[in-house]
């Protein structure tokens, strides 16, 4: 589903599921988002999860990453080389404890 698409439709479910507690799994949601737009979802997401939902995502945007409340960061790399889980933690124990590759890419955005 687009990006674009699964804003608005997460923003339906918002309006329509007052009162009710769901689990929300998205994969990559923001690819092809501009950066604004990926903040405009962000808050979106954390109204989500503030409404007493649970929002889990896969994605590999650093923006996304560093908003998250737990990540749960799965290598050492990719394909048959990964699947372990390397580290899991906030963003800020990933930013000072965190010896993975994409701790490192964290710490090279700020």
């Amino acid at each position: 589903m687009a990006a674009g698409m699964m804003t608005l439709k997460l923003a339906k479910e918002l309006i329509n599921n007052t009162g009710k507690h769901s689990l929300y799994l998205m994969d990559e949601p923001t690819t092809g988002l501009h950066p604004m737009d990926v903040d405009n979802f962000l808050t979106l997401l954390n109204r989500v999860a503030d409404s007493g939902n649970t929002v889990i995502v896969v994605e590999h945007n650093q923006q996304v990453i560093k908003a998250a409340d737990w990540i749960v960061d799965l290598g050492p790399e990719g394909g048959k080389n990964g699947g372990q889980v390397v580290f899991t933690g906030t963003p800020l124990e990933m930013l000072k404890n965190g010896e993975t590759i994409t701790a490192d890419c964290l710490r090279k955005s700020l």
